[in-house]
C-alpha cells in the first residue's frame, strides 16, 4: 500500500492544518504529553503534493475568515459600494507587478532562479489590471484618474502595506502566499455575481471589465492551479511560510474587506467627496442617501 502524502503547517498560535494528498483536510490543536507527544509539533520536511497543498492554502483562508465569520457582512451591491470596490480594486494592483519583480530580483539574487521566473511570470500576466479598474470608474462617470490619487479605503490600507512589505524582505517567499489568497477568493465569483453588479450600472455602461477578469470567466482559475502545483513543488520550509502567509493575508482582507462593507452609502459617498472636493452626481442620482447610518445597507439574503 502506497503511503499518501501528509502536510501540516502551524499557522496560529492555538491551530495547526493538516492535509492529506486525498484531499482531506482538518484543523488540529497543538496538544500532547511528554509520554505522547504530538506529532505535528516539529515542522514538516517531507515533499509535497498538489492535494495536499490545495488542503493547506485554501484551508489557511477558509480559517482566516472563520476568525470572523460571525460578524461577516453580506451586503447586497450598491453602485457606491462598487465605486469605492473598484478603487481598492486599483490599488491592489497598481504595484503588483513591481512588488513582484523586486521580489523575483531578491530570489535570483538568492540563487533560486525557478521561484524567480515563476515571480517574473505572474508580474507579466498582471500588467495593466489597474488600468482595468480605470476604464470602469470612468465608464461609471466617476473622475478615476483623480479617485484613486486622492482615495484609497481604509480597509485596504493594511493589504496593501502588507503586500509591500512582503517583496521587499530578504527572503520574499510569502508574497506567493498573499497572492494565492487574493487570487483564490476572485476566483470564487461567478457569472451570477457580476450580473448582480452589472444590474446596478446605469444604462448599458459596461463597467465590469476588472471584475470579470479577477473572476472564475478570467485567468484567476487558472493562475490558482498553477500556483498549487508550484508551491507543491518547494521545499518544505517554503511550502511551511507560504501557507502562514496565506492565512495571514486571508485575516488581513477578510477584516479590511469587512470594515468597508459594514459602510452605509451615505458614509461612503462622504469619504469619496471628501477625497475630491466636489459632489459625485452618479452616484447621487441612483437612489436617495439621506439619513441612512452605519451599517445601511440591506444585507444579502
Amino acid at each position: 500500500m502506497t503511503l499518501q502524502v501528509t502536510e501540516w503547517v502551524n499557522v496560529a498560535c492555538d491551530t495547526s492544518i493538516i492535509a492529506r494528498e486525498s484531499g482531506e483536510v482538518w484543523f488540529h490543536a497543538p496538544g500532547g504529553t511528554v509520554e505522547n507527544m504530538d506529532p505535528f509539533s516539529a515542522p514538516m520536511t517531507g515533499v509535497g503534493s498538489a492535494g495536499s497543498t490545495i488542503g493547506l492554502l485554501d484551508g489557511a483562508i477558509n480559517l482566516g475568515f472563520t476568525r470572523i465569520e460571525k460578524n461577516l457582512a453580506r451586503p447586497e451591491p450598491t453602485l457606491v459600494g462598487y465605486i469605492v470596490a473598484l478603487v481598492g480594486a486599483y490599488h491592489t494592483s497598481v504595484d503588483t507587478p513591481r512588488n513582484l519583480r523586486r521580489a523575483a530580483r531578491r530570489f535570483n539574487e538568492l540563487g533560486r532562479p525557478e521561484v524567480a521566473d515563476y515571480l517574473e511570470e505572474r508580474a507579466r500576466e498582471e500588467t495593466g489590471h489597474d488600468r482595468l479598474a480605470l476604464k470602469d470608474l470612468r465608464a461609471l462617470g466617476a473622475p478615476g484618474e483623480r479617485l484613486v490619487a486622492n482615495f484609497i479605503p481604509e480597509g485596504i490600507k493594511p493589504l496593501c502595506k502588507r503586500f509591500d512589505e512582503l517583496c521587499v524582505q530578504d527572503y520574499p517567499i510569502g508574497c506567493i502566499g498573499y497572492s494565492y489568497c487574493l487570487e483564490r477568493i476572485a476566483a470564487l465569483k461567478q457569472q451570477s455575481d457580476i450580473e448582480k453588479v452589472q444590474a446596478i450600472c446605469p444604462g448599458d455602461t459596461d463597467a465590469t471589465r476588472f471584475l470579470r477578469s479577477h473572476s472564475s470567466l478570467g485567468s484567476e482559475a487558472n493562475h490558482v492551479e498553477e500556483t498549487i502545483k508550484f508551491v507543491a513543488s518547494l521545499p518544505a520550509n517554503d511550502r511551511i511560510r507560504v501557507v502562514q502567509e496565506t492565512y495571514e493575508s486571508a485575516v488581513i482582507l477578510a477584516k479590511g474587506y469587512n470594515h468597508e462593507l459594514l459602510k452605509s452609502d451615505a458614509e461612503m459617498l462622504e469619504e469619496l467627496e471628501q477625497a475630491l472636493g466636489e459632489a459625485l452626481p452618479c452616484c447621487r442620482r441612483s437612489h436617495p442617501l439621506k439619513g441612512e447610518k452605519r451599517g445601511a445597507r440591506r444585507p444579502a439574503a
